[in-house]
């Protein structure tokens, strides 16, 4: 599969790559270079809290209130 770079040095993902790599609109993805290929891997981070609440537990225990109500 090929594809030209733009003027501005933009390159389109075709869909059935993005689809398969988990590359949606927003996701960050990383760009490197290994030997004369430039490689793109999607980064999948999962959101955290931050702040005071960092580190506090409180996001598992919200979440496993949330399963115990009724539905």
């Amino acid at each position: 599969m090929t594809a030209r770079v733009g003027a501005k040095g933009q390159v389109v993902i075709p869909k059935d790559l993005r689809d398969k790599a988990g590359i949606h609109p927003g996701t960050e993805v990383e760009f490197r270079l290994d030997g004369d290929t430039v490689v793109v891997a999607s980064q999948r981070r999962r959101s955290e809290l931050g702040g005071r609440f960092r580190g506090s537990g409180m996001a598992a225990r919200l979440l496993a209130d949330r399963a115990r109500e009724p539905r």
